[in-house]
This record gives structure tokens, sequence and C-alpha cells, in this order.
């Protein structure tokens, strides 16, 4: 399919109705938009945020699936990952959730690389290893530090 593929465009454009909509708080709405969003042109970025849909709305794992649909699609796509390590932590499974984090940290696509490293830092605090979650919070922190340096160098 080409970028003027009406699909396409119609497509995107219900995603971006339906990321607002879940900015609101209207969750059903917003699911249904990338439900129909994925219907027409199958995106890692509408997996991913479907699955966002789902944490708030306590479907964790409705949402651990969603985001292994966008791993489908782009392995190469980060997000998911560190989504999938969240939802594991949230529900207690910090040894679980370490490999997906670290699948994180290796992605090629993502905007946000010191989520994942925040996330490993809080399994590690979870399991009282306080030299590697000392060491994991700091590399966030420096990524982190890093990124609103290059924002303001930038933007």
């Amino acid at each position: 399919m080409s970028a003027t593929d009406p699909r396409v465009e119609l497509a995107l454009e219900l995603f971006q109705k339906a990321y607002m909509l879940q900015m609101q708080g209207e969750l059903d709405l917003a699911e249904a938009l990338y439900k129909r969003s994925i219907e027409l042109h199958p995106t890692a970025e509408a997996y991913t945020y479907l699955g966002w849909t789902y944490k708030f709305q306590g479907k964790l794992e409705e949402a651990i699936t969603e985001c292994k649909n966008a791993i489908l699609i782009d392995p190469g796509f980060g997000n998911p990952y560190n989504d999938i390590g969240a939802y594991l932590i949230e529900q207690g499974k910090l040894d679980d959730a370490i490999p997906w984090l670290e699948k994180a940290t290796q992605s090629v696509r993502y905007a946000s690389f010191h989520y994942p490293w925040y996330n490993l830092g809080r399994v590690y605090l979870g399991k009282d290893l306080l030299n590697r979650a000392r060491s994991d919070l700091r590399r966030r922190w420096r990524l982190s530090r890093g990124m609103s340096r290059q924002a303001r160098r930038y933007g």
C-alpha cells in the first residue's frame, strides 16, 4: 500500500483520534478507533497504543497480547517490549519482565530509551538487588538528562 492509499490515510486519522480520546480518558472509544485503524492498516504503533488502552482498563493480559502483535509487525520498535515488561512488573512477575526490558534497551527505534532502564531499576529494587538497581537507574537518569539537553539544543 502506498502512502496515498486512502485506507492508510484513514487508518492514520483513526489512530490519531484514538490517541486523543485515550488521553481524554475516553478509553472505550479509543479502543474502538484503534481496532478500526488496525483493520485498515495494522501498525506496531496502533497495536502498542491499543495495548496501552487495555492497560488503563485493567486488562493486562490483553495489553500484553497487543504488544506482542506490535512486535510481530515491527521487531525494532522498542515501546511494546518496555510496555510488556512494565505490565509484567504490575503483575508481580519480575523475572519474566527482565528479558522484555532488556530487549527494549536494544531496540533500534525507540524515542524514550530511558524507560526500560527505569523499569529494570524497578525490577532490581523489587528483588533487593540494590547495586544493580542503582546502576540501571543511573543509566536512565543519564539518558533522560541527555535527551533534555538535546531537546534544548535542537528544539
